[in-house]
Parts: C-alpha cells; sequence; structure tokens
C-alpha cells in the first residue's frame, strides 16, 4: 500500500487542486449525505496478481480480516440505517470466515454483495460457493475486463478468461442473472476511461449471450484509480501526468456531487475505516472528528462526516463518473 507516502504525490497534479475544484463549484467541503452502504475488505489475499489491482492482491498477500473484526462490523449494523453490505478484497471467497460471516448478514436481512474475479469459483475449497450464495440470495458482482480472451489474460494471467466464462455459466445455471442479481464490473486495460457504461454493456450483453449463452443484470464501468498497482504501472511507464490530466480535464460537476464516499463506509481489514475503498489503500482513514474504527461506530457522527479528498478522487468525478455501482452521471 503506499500509505502515508501519499502525503508527497501530487499525481501529477498541482497539489490541493480537487480541494480547489470542488470551491470554484461551491461542492467543498464535501460531506457524506447518508450511510446506506458498509463496504467491507476481507483482505488482499487473491488467487489473481492483476495489473491494475489498487489492493496489490496477489497469492502472497497476507492482509485478512479476522472474525473479531467481523463481529465489531455486525455489532455496529445493528439499528443502523445500512441497507447494503458490499464484501470485497482480494478475493473476498478466500477469507476462511466468508461463510460464516454470510451467514451471519444474511440473517439480518440485509442485501448482501460478494465481489468476485469469477474465476476463484472454480478452485479447491471454492467450487461450492455459487450454490451457497444462491441460498442465501446473495448478490454477485463478477469481474471482467475484456470480452477479449488475450487482453483479459493479459492482465489477470493465463486462463483466467476461460475460467471466469465457465463461472458465469454455471452462476446462469443456479438462477443468477434471471431470479437472482448477477452484475459484471469492466475496468479499462490500460491509462485511459472506459466507454460510455450504456454502449458497453449492450456490446457485453449481446457477445455474451451470442458467443456464449451468458446472461446478466448489468454492466458496471469503473475507472482504473492512480492507487496501488496501477500507480505504480503509472510511473514506471511515464503515463503519470497525462492520464490526471486527462482526469481533471473530464470532470463532471454532477458526478461530484454524487460520489459514492457520501453515502458509504469503507472499513478495512483491521477494522479502520474510511471514506471509500480507494482511501483505505492510501491510509487516509475518515477523519475531521468522524470515529476511525468500526469499533467506535458513530452513525450520528460518520453520517454527518466531511470526506477526506485527494488528486485520486479526479478518478471518481470524471466523465459521468465512476463507483462501485458504476457510473454516476451523464456524461
Amino acid at each position: 500500500m503506499q500509505g502515508e507516502a501519499y502525503k508527497d504525490l501530487s499525481f501529477g497534479l498541482s497539489k490541493g487542486s480537487f480541494a480547489a475544484t470542488l470551491t470554484d463549484l461551491d461542492l467543498t467541503p464535501l460531506y457524506a449525505s447518508s450511510l446506506k452502504t458498509l463496504q467491507v475488505n476481507l483482505g488482499n489475499v487473491c488467487n489473481q496478481s492483476c495489473k491494475h489491482c489498487h489492493v496489490y492482491g496477489s497469492p502472497e498477500a497476507g492482509v485478512v480480516m479476522s472474525r473479531n473484526v467481523m463481529e465489531a462490523c455486525l455489532d455496529a449494523l445493528k439499528g443502523s440505517g445500512v441497507e447494503t453490505v458490499d464484501l470485497t478484497g482480494g478475493a473476498p471467497e478466500m477469507n476462511i470466515d466468508l461463510k460464516w460471516f454470510v451467514t451471519e448478514l444474511t440473517g439480518t436481512g440485509l442485501r448482501v454483495i460478494v465481489r468476485s474475479n469469477l474465476s476463484i469459483l472454480s478452485e479447491e475449497g471454492s467450487t461450492e460457493l455459487p450454490e451457497f450464495f444462491r441460498d442465501r440470495g446473495v448478490e454477485i458482482v463478477g469481474s471482467l475486463p475484456s470480452l477479449n480472451e488475450a487482453v483479459t489474460d493479459r492482465v489477470r494471467g493465463k486462463g483466467v478468461f476461460a475460467r471466469s466464462i465457465e463461472a458465469l455459466k454455471k452462476l446462469n445455471a443456479l438462477g443468477y442473472g434471471e431470479s437472482l442479481v448477477l452484475n459484471l464490473a469492466c475496468n479499462p486495460g490500460g491509462a485511459f476511461m472506459a466507454p460510455p457504461q450504456c454502449s458497453l454493456e449492450k456490446e457485453f450483453r449481446e457477445e455474451l449471450l451470442n458467443d456464449y449463452g451468458i446472461i446478466f443484470n448489468s454492466l458496471f464501468t469503473i475507472t482504473n484509480m492512480p492507487v496501488g498497482r496501477f500507480y505504480d504501472f503509472l510511473n514506471r511507464s511515464g503515463n503519470m501526468n497525462t492520464y490526471m490530466q486527462k482526469l481533471k480535464g473530464a470532470f463532471n460537476k454532477d458526478a461530484a456531487k454524487s460520489v459514492m464516499c457520501r453515502e458509504m463506509l469503507s472499513v478495512g481489514p483491521d477494522g479502520s475505516i474510511y471514506d471509500c475503498d480507494f482511501n483505505q489503500m492510501l491510509g487516509l482513514k475518515c477523519g475531521y472528528g468522524s470515529p476511525d474504527n468500526i469499533s467506535d461506530f458513530n452513525e450520528e457522527k460518520i453520517v454527518k462526516r466531511r470526506i477526506v479528498v485527494g488528486e485520486h478522487c479526479y478518478g471518481c468525478t470524471a466523465g459521468a463518473g465512476s463507483s462501485c455501482g458504476g457510473a454516476v452521471a451523464t456524461d
């Protein structure tokens, strides 16, 4: 993780420029508006080592959420206004307490989402998870970078595309995409922005159905953030300044008003809380008087908290915007 080093990074832009942009549009300070989603990062252990991964996920990674922290999350949720719990990683399926946590969460009646890289569902120890998720009504967001096998394998590893397709077929056979929610998430394969979400969804829908008989509910386009391995790539390739200027030039006021951090909270594997998963990877905890650990959860303070922003926030406000649920505004 970049952590404390972020304080010395401008991401190719003048320091404070995102905050200045918000000021010019009367959007600063940026405050939370509610708390509808609790996103819980179960750790960065993953069966893949994707080139754009912002959490440095890999089989060798060693950050894992304990059951004690999960119990603190459950305590915080009691009586809260949270509607959705969004489980992410790494590969959340590689946390040994995932099934216990999902069972506890679904027992409360909350909407539960698991973000899957899909290929994990064919690995030993995870092959029964699709049925487990089905039986508990869990929604799945499956990540698929491209319809092109070579592109996907270049980003994610040899054979990943084929395994992802097989996972999608199995999920469809269990009712996902029809009676159960199956969404797809797509990150661009390089230092550029994704095409408009509606047109890319149409392309994915047609090709997956025609070529593989696969159906899904919605496609989410997610902008690559200058965090983690993608940050490293931008620096190595000399693309940092160009990419960040591109994001800044595509700033959308409507997207800024609807950024996901205004209605969600991110919980790190150690229980620390952040305005979003990207701030989590940068070590930027909730501040300005807000609690910074789930064990100190205080909904009244959290729903009124001031958001910690930085230059990376241009990634969520460019074009139609980007969030864990895809675009947030009209281009």
